[in-house]
């Protein structure tokens, strides 16, 4: 029945011009034409479709059977239903209009979604290469929006983190990946060929340009890549990655030449609609292309030797910044790795301090204090921590300085602090050993020392909260009273003497005995309610500073208590040794004095 409605169609509509079929020709013919699919009349359907004397018709309205067809190549599993169904896909991509193929077919892509995503884009990129190459006009726009619906689609799927993940490939976006580069070879090479540089060459050569940079940003911005050399080339995404950084070069935008035309856009991008995109998403893609190509090492060997590693740093330190502004774990170990291969091509000692003028210098070790302090991946918390000790190993004696200050200032967090502190205290170390430096020593110095050696709230700062620093602080204060004597004087510190005790001795000593006491009373008072708690075998609270410690077991409260005492005592031992020391260093000095007279 199927089949002779759609010879009724065909047969009134043979003696009409193209021009004079109706819509509701089209309607009745796409009906007819898949109740034919749905019915297994394929072999019948095929014979209408070869027909020469049906061409302008299959030519005008077979196309909207290509749904019908791809829809039973998915689901169909009989190998033979499928040969048919695959060359009746064929024979319409050849015959039907391809400008009503291109929006057929990328409908198609467009509808699926989870795992169904792939097998269609997988199924259908070659037939919708083929209908693109057979338009001639316009052909950078069909590009762009070809690219721009698979990519939307891709964008959809979850990038696998493992290595089993990607070999296993549950959501076939590796593969993809790879049919995706057979699919815009054509189109790049057709960039290539065209010497003439026709305005229609350069919208394509824009919206390859446009879909490469779509493509550092997802999937390659969060990708992993095999660690092992030797396993490279079977990385799928890794060679997605190659194939991309190698089409912007064909395409002619290498990467050498965005490392020179940086901060000159205009000069860079030709295409308004670009730069606007630009602002948006190019950050991202300049991030992963950078990560890509210095750190998996992916078209290196085209760099000019004559980049310092200073110029090459200052270039990945706004990609660096980009990365540690994420909190995904792939992002952020992309961002420390970046900086660190940075890093490692500079001497120590070298980097010179105007470098901290530039925004991304100061951002970057604030973004790195994050890390160590909020991000929570050990090893990403340790990485973050020996990448700010090898930035700082870095920067020249003022830049150190400045980096210290600008971290005492914004880190509030207390083992930062005192991290910066114990850095503060090698750097004093080497001025007195080996050459004086003015920024470590005197005046300088005394001004760095006044946002270590106070306590931020006076007596009543909260010492435990703020221990790290304190002990910090007290140690570089015990090491300066040793190594420096009242006589020399080299780090000035005799002469602040008086300011120190006032702003920061002092108040400690009275904050100590407070905090004591209060520790103390709060341990008196939870031993006495636990044995009652410990009758009914309840949970109890304690209050501690004006906030009441979470429930839990009487000993572990107690616990908590005893520790938090301990850590007074130990900052207290210090504190007695420091004074201690400037007592025994001060009377030294007014007998040498008295002698001398």
């Amino acid at each position: 029945m199927a089949v002779e409605e759609l010879q009724s169609v065909i047969k009134r509509c043979q003696i009409l011009d193209e021009e004079d079929f109706k819509e509701e020709d089209f309607g009745l013919f796409q009906l007819a034409g898949q109740r034919c699919i749905d019915e297994g009349h394929i072999d019948q359907l095929l014979e209408i479709i070869q027909n020469e004397k049906n061409k302008v018709i299959i030519r005008s309205m077979a196309w909207n059977l290509v749904g019908p067809v791809v829809r039973c190549l998915l689901w169909k599993n009989k190998e033979d239903d499928k040969r048919k169904y695959f060359l009746m896909l064929d024979l319409l991509i050849k015959l039907c209009n391809p400008k009503e193929l291109l929006l057929g077919l990328l409908e198609l892509i467009e509808e699926p979604s989870g795992k169904q995503i792939s097998p269609i884009i997988l199924l259908l990129l070659q037939p919708l290469q083929t209908v693109i190459q057979k338009l001639h006009n316009n052909k950078a726009y069909s590009v762009g929006l070809a690219l721009s619906t698979i990519w939307s689609q891709l964008s959809l799927l979850p990038v696998p983190y493992s290595k089993e993940q990607i070999q296993t490939d549950n959501y076939g976006l590796c593969q993809c990946c790879k049919a995706l580069i057979e699919f815009t070879k054509p189109f790049v090479e057709e960039v290539i060929d065209d010497k003439e540089n026709s305005l229609e060459n350069e919208k394509l050569k824009d919206e390859l340009l446009k879909f490469c940079f779509k493509c550092l940003k997802c999937p390659l911005l969060t990708a992993q890549f095999f660690e092992q050399s030797e396993e490279a080339g079977n990385d799928p995404l890794r060679c997605f990655a190659s194939e991309v950084i190698g089409f912007l070069s064909a395409i002619g935008h290498p990467f050498p030449k965005m490392i020179f035309n940086r901060g000159r856009k205009k000069r860079t991008w030709n295409y308004l609609e670009f730069e606007e995109e630009e602002d948006k998403q190019l950050a991202d893609s300049m991030a992963s292309l950078a990560y890509l190509v210095f750190v998996q090492g992916i078209t290196i060997d085209q760099l000019p030797m004559v980049l310092s590693p200073s110029y090459l740093l200052q270039f990945n330190m706004e990609h660096i910044e980009v990365f540690l502004q994420r909190t995904e774990e792939s992002l952020l170990s992309k961002g420390l790795d970046l900086l660190e291969n940075g890093l490692l091509r500079i001497e120590d000692n070298s980097l010179p301090h105007q470098y901290l003028e530039i925004k991304s210098f100061l951002t970057v070790p604030q973004g790195l204090v994050k890390v160590m302090t909020l991000c929570p991946i050990e090893t990403l918390r340790k990485k973050g921590l020996a990448m700010l000790q090898l930035y700082i190993n870095k920067l020249d004696s003022q830049g150190k300085y400045t980096l210290f200050r600008c971290l005492l200032n914004t880190s509030n967090h207390s083992g930062v602090e005192a991290f910066i502190i114990q850095n503060i205290k090698n750097q004093i170390d080497i001025s007195l050993k080996r050459t004086h430096n003015k920024w470590f020593t005197g005046p300088q110095l005394i001004s760095l020392l006044d946002l270590v050696l106070f306590l931020p709230e006076g007596a009543e700062t909260d010492l435990l909260q703020n221990s790290d620093r304190i002990m910090a602080s007290l140690n570089l204060l015990r090491y300066l009273v040793i190594k420096d004597n009242e006589h020399d004087n080299q780090t000035g510190l005799w002469t602040e003497l008086g300011k120190i005790e006032n702003k920061f001795l002092k108040p400690l000593h009275t904050g100590l005995n407070m905090s004591k006491a209060h520790y103390e009373a709060e341990i008196k008072n939870s031993q006495e309610n636990s044995q009652e708690v410990q009758k009914s075998k309840d949970l109890c609270s304690v209050t501690v500073s004006g906030e009441e410690i979470p429930n839990m077991p009487p000993e572990m409260q107690l616990k908590v208590l005893h520790s938090a005492l301990f850590t007074f005592d130990l900052i207290e031992s210090v504190l007695a040794r420091v004074e201690e020391l400037i007592e025994i260093k001060t009377k030294s000095t007014s007998e040498e004095n008295t002698g001398i007279k």
